[in-house]
């Protein structure tokens, strides 16, 4: 990749922290490993972080926002600041314009951050974070993990953007130690 980014986004769930389905526990988050790392790197160039998270619990009535914001304010406890958090509440059939892989929180997590998607690079663990990057026309990072479809990470590799880990994703992006 060529530029680095002026402002990267994270997918919250199985890329900043342990998956943990419908999590509406704050004591249940755990960041993944090299997450803190990959971030104050980033933060070090004096680029801004956020967040872009699918949080479709709530429409499936297993969570609801203040549990969404209790964990999100635990995460931005042990690994933000966050320049920007955007979540989507929706269910993957309400056909709403947030829901990644639309490009709806990427969009928006661009315009509050003051910069245009072509200048964002957003880091995710499926098919859903590559795909709203894509379509917001911004810059795209998958990193693995046992929930990562293998044809997924067959299309990033090929493609020159697959990592094994946020480190590795940073630096991608051009975020070197």
């Amino acid at each position: 990749m060529s530029v680095r980014p002026r402002a990267v986004l994270f997918d919250r769930d199985g890329t900043l922290v342990v998956d943990v389905p419908y999590n509406g526990d704050p004591a249940a988050v755990r960041p993944m490993p090299s997450a803190a790392a990959a971030l104050d790197r980033v933060r070090a160039a004096g680029v801004p972080v956020g967040v872009v998270s699918n949080q479709s619990g709530i429409a499936r009535g297993l969570l609801d926002a203040g549990q969404v914001g209790a964990v999100n304010a635990r995460v931005d406890e042990l690994l933000g600041p966050f320049a920007v958090w955007r979540w989507c509440p929706h269910g993957a059939d309400d056909g709403c314009a947030c829901r990644k892989p639309a490009p709806g929180m990427v969009l928006d997590a661009a315009a509050g951050l003051g910069v245009a998607p072509d200048e964002v690079a957003v880091i995710g663990d499926i098919a859903a974070d590559v795909g709203a990057a894509d379509a917001a026309g911004a810059r795209a990072v998958l990193v693995p993990t046992a929930a990562t479809r293998r044809e997924e990470v067959e299309d990033a590799r090929a493609r020159g953007r697959l990592a094994d880990d946020l480190l590795g994703a940073v630096e991608l992006l051009g975020f070197a130690p």
